[in-house]
């Protein structure tokens, strides 16, 4: 089921219906903590084979889409069964993959170590921030959840549109818009948990998981395009 999909369906009072909204929020933090381990695998793997050097950018977008959304399909279809964590930290690691070429052309820059670290600082801050928020307030969000789905899917074809076009500045501007989406997507995904309307964990750790992606990958775009230092 797609993530998005799934996000029409936000239910409320956690309690009325029987969930334990602790445990599987507890949960769900456990395994977006234990996904940072196939996560930098993948990375670590990508970047020393280079496997995706040889792909044009158009292929490697087919082949992240492909593998994504087929892994999110294997990640909702086993939820409910021992091989649900598996699936998921084998869509982290594909994530992870995908990533090693970004991560390969930032750290050849002399700052490059130091622009990761901050954008995974910025992350985990990020995180925080709409986590704790989420903790407080009241009203339901299902309409933002409606906004923001339209808001990434625009992003998303904007993204499309611009591998053709090769434009830094409509980069940038994706780039902001999908951190900013993402960002306020954390808050939505962790209030679905909190009020009872995501009672899966490995689901819950998905598209939470997805959150992160983008925020790092936008941020460490932005700080590269900003700060990069390529003398």
């Amino acid at each position: 089921m797609d993530r998005n999909v799934q996000r029409l369906d936000v239910l409320n009072g956690g309690a009325a219906y029987g969930v334990d909204t602790h445990k599987v929020l507890r949960n769900t933090y456990w395994l977006l903590a234990l996904s940072l381990l196939p996560t930098v695998g993948g990375a670590w793997l990508g970047m020393t084979t280079g496997f995706l050097s040889a792909l044009s950018p158009g292929m490697s977008t087919l082949l992240f889409f492909v593998g994504a959304y087929g892994l999110m399909f294997g990640v909702h279809a086993t939820k409910n069964s021992a091989w649900g964590v598996a699936v998921m930290l084998g869509f982290t690691f594909f994530m992870g993959l995908m990533l090693s070429r970004m991560l390969g052309y930032v750290l050849g820059l002399h700052n490059g170590a130091s622009l990761i670290m901050t954008a995974f600082g910025g992350t985990a801050g990020v995180f925080f921030g709409m986590a704790t928020l989420a903790t407080v307030v009241k009203r339901d969000l299902s309409g933002l959840s409606r906004f923001l789905m339209v808001g990434i899917l625009i992003a998303i074809v904007a993204s499309l549109i611009n591998i053709f076009v090769q434009s830094t500045a409509a980069m940038l501007a994706i780039s902001v818009a999908v951190m900013a989406i993402s960002s306020l997507y954390i808050l939505v995904d962790v209030k679905r948990v909190i009020d009872g309307g995501e009672d899966n964990y490995i689901t819950a750790a998905l598209a939470i998981y997805i959150d992160l992606y983008n925020v790092f990958q936008s941020l460490l775009i932005l700080l590269t395009s900003l700060s990069g230092d390529r003398d």
